[in-house]
């Protein structure tokens, strides 16, 4: 066995057998454990609840009703054959204008329209994961390095570093002042760069957060603007959950901020940001991933670069369209926040009726869920055997902080907009019995606790009449509001 493996790794580049894809965290072996024994109301419903994926899921029944009602928007129907060989013949790698057209808007509204953006510098890239690589290897060159606030996503080691060569370095944030980015942390992690004789070409901030699900000020986007343009470094602003928004205060884009008149001197140049219709759209499996950058060497860069992961001119079409009908646009970024409103006080609500607090939050997919009493002891050994007992016998795929480059052992995040309702309340129901089972034994082992927690699991009994996998919509789930529970 060694000797295949010491083969197998001398045919290879160092590339393809290196560790830095990050895949080896907590963060995706819960996604592992999930694939493994998934969770089905009726065929497994004693399987793994995937809590750790960030995807909205609530409005697909608006996007259906459009596709229903818009079938020349696809050129593989009847009506829209017409287009077929126009489309399926376009391969130019600045994207179809009225897509790069339709882009831009929708990023206006998105932003509530106190911004304009330029479809002339809109690029397209193979979704948030491309567009987020492509953008570094613009600005950065091997063993270079971007300041990260940290907690942060955990892919990004995937996304930024793995083929670029870069290292990020975390910007520490603090519980005690709710996670915020502070000009001492920022001044902190750039001059221990500078002592280590690391070259720091940039700073990345998500807005909204993954994973606080919070969003920044403009005072605080303001201070880091003005560091970063001091320094002469780049501004990289991943705004994919930029309509995830769903609570007061309202998102504020970097766009806007450039945009201010009382704004002293800026270097635009170094400000570039990173969308998606993933989140917002709740369409990752279109892979529609955008850079737009104030700097035209870099959009012409990145533009060249696209050509290793351009969007398929058959998607281009169908969102061009669908992005364009302005009514359809507003209906659905009013209903998906109320939706996610609803979806995310629900989910609080339940986890505070035992006890369990989240960090406040007004934006994304998730929640950023605080287990630290849960814990014996505050270590991060004691965090990841919280999380194999969760994951292993509470059956509930969560995220570790630490995956996430959080400092403080205890937090976790959690996603609630990638399921139907009745799927919500049986992983409450399973929460609330791990927690009573947590509360009930303090004094226990943890295997006397793992024990108790399975003599007790949850057995959800369903009616086979009241379940028909064939109707079963995200939305109106036949699945009863409480689990009947043995």
């Amino acid at each position: 066995m060694g000797f295949e493996i010491a083969k197998t790794n001398s045919i290879l580049s160092k590339l393809a057998t290196s560790e830095e894809h990050g895949e080896n965290s907590p963060y995706f072996d819960g996604w592992k454990a999930y694939d493994s024994d998934p969770f089905h109301p009726l065929k497994n419903p004693n399987g793994v609840i995937q809590m750790g994926l960030a995807e909205n899921q609530l409005c697909f029944d608006l996007i259906e009703d459009w596709i229903k009602r818009n079938p020349k928007a696809s050129i593989c129907s009847n009506e829209g054959i017409k287009s077929f060989k126009a489309i399926a013949n376009f391969q130019d790698y600045h994207g179809l204008p009225e897509f790069r057209r339709a882009i831009a808007k929708f990023m206006e509204k998105t932003r509530g329209g106190r911004v304009r953006f330029d479809p002339e510098r809109v690029v397209m890239a193979g979704g948030a994961t491309g567009a987020n690589e492509t953008i570094i290897f613009c600005l950065a060159d091997p063993g270079d390095a971007f300041l990260v606030p940290s907690p942060y996503y955990p892919a990004f080691n995937r996304d930024l570093r793995w083929r670029t060569g870069v290292q990020l370095l975390p910007i520490h944030c603090e519980s005690s002042n709710n996670f915020k980015i502070t000009s001492k942390a920022v001044k902190e992690a750039y001059e221990n760069a500078q002592k280590s004789n690391i070259k720091v070409r940039g700073l990345i901030l998500t807005n909204p957060s993954n994973p606080l699900g919070t969003t920044l000020d403009k005072d605080t986007l303001k201070s880091i603007l003005s560091f970063t343009n001091q320094h002469n470094i780049h501004l990289v602003c991943d705004e994919i959950y930029a309509a995830t928004v769903f609570d007061t205060p309202q998102f504020v884009s970097i766009a806007e901020i450039l945009d201010e008149k009382e704004l002293t001197y800026c270097n635009k140049d170094l400000v570039h940001i990173v969308y998606s219709l993933s989140k917002d759209m709740g369409l990752p499996g279109f892979r529609i991933g955008i850079i737009y950058s104030f700097n035209d060497d870099v959009v012409n860069c990145a533009r060249k670069m696209s050509s290793f992961g351009l969007v398929s001119t058959q998607t281009q079409y169908l969102l061009a369209a669908m992005l364009s009908d302005e009514k359809f646009v507003d209906n659905f970024l009013t209903e998906s926040a109320m939706r996610l409103f609803k979806r995310h006080k629900h989910f609080t609500n339940g986890l505070e009726e035992v006890g369990i607090k989240c960090l406040k939050n007004n934006a994304g997919l998730f929640c950023w869920m605080d287990l630290r009493p849960l814990l014996r002891e505050s270590t991060f050994d004691c965090e990841m055997s919280l999380w194999r007992v969760i994951i292993n016998d509470v059956k509930l795929n969560v995220s570790p902080g630490s995956s996430f480059e959080c400092q403080e052992p205890g937090w976790f995040r959690v996603c609630f907009a990638n399921m139907d309702d009745g799927m919500v309340d049986i992983a409450l129901a399973r929460i609330r019995r791990f927690v009573s089972v947590e509360k009930s034994g303090d004094k226990s082992s943890a295997m006397e606790k793992k024990q108790q927690w399975k003599k007790n699991n949850l057995r959800l009994s369903f009616s086979k009449r009241m379940y028909d996998e064939s109707v079963l919509s995200p939305l109106s789930s036949p699945i009863p509001p409480s689990p009947l529970v043995r």
